[in-house]
């Protein structure tokens, strides 16, 4: 997607907010919104200004000048933000450079990627994520002056096979490391994981494959 083809898509669609997103050198997703009316096309060659001391491992207060420098083929339109938003993911550029910041893990895939064509490696680096996660009912933790723990609950987990539920125990749920690929109603995730898969689909990502994983208590794939 071009620049003229965002600036097209938020007016055909009534876009209200463009969210700007970046990764710090620990992988936590950052963001700042900007109101749609601010962007043109000059905001695809000038970036957009941040300060950048207070994220965890950058710059001092007293070089805290950033900017966030959109990549306009990743926009994509968010669909979950109550307000029409527009997501669009961004280099971390120095200003006094116009570089890529060197704790900026784009920064680095991008001087990586220029180093392995550089050297005769290869002429291009390809990456299938394979995205593993567990869908928790409930997670409480503490650390205190008393103790520490943690806790998650899952209806689906196997410690919940005696339990007494007042619309009925189903008793179908994967046992201890029982739980990879079995259809509904053992797999009770199964309809939740299409709709992530449908949503991906909807936003430019294409999946291949969906599936219970081995362990009780809601891992999927």
């Amino acid at each position: 997607m071009s620049p003229a083809d965002i600036l097209k898509l938020l007016k055909d669609k009534d876009i209200k907010f463009v969210d700007l997103r970046f990764t710090d050198t620990r992988g936590k997703e950052q963001h700042v919104s900007v109101p749609a009316r601010e962007i043109d096309d000059g905001f695809f060659e000038d970036g957009k200004m941040f300060d950048g001391s207070s994220i965890s491992g950058w710059k001092g207060i007293n070089e805290s000048d950033m900017i966030l420098m959109p990549d306009s083929p990743t926009a994509v339109v968010d669909l979950f933000s109550e307000e029409s938003t527009m997501n669009l993911r961004c280099d971390v550029v120095e200003p006094s450079t116009m570089l890529g910041y060197v704790r900026c893990p784009r920064s680095t895939a991008k001087r990586g990627l220029e180093y392995m064509r550089s050297i005769g490696v290869a002429d291009e680096a390809y990456f299938g994520p394979e995205n593993e996660f567990f869908v928790f009912d409930d997670v409480r933790w503490d650390v205190s002056m008393q103790g520490a723990f943690y806790a998650i609950e899952s209806s689906e987990a196997h410690w919940h096979s005696s339990k007494e539920y007042a619309e009925g125990n189903i008793g179908h749920r994967p046992t201890v490391k029982g739980g990879y690929f079995p259809v509904p109603p053992v797999d009770s995730l199964h309809d939740i994981r299409s709709a992530m898969c449908m949503a991906l689909d909807e936003m430019g990502v294409q999946t291949e494959v969906h599936h219970h994983e081995v362990a009780t208590a809601g891992q999927c794939e």
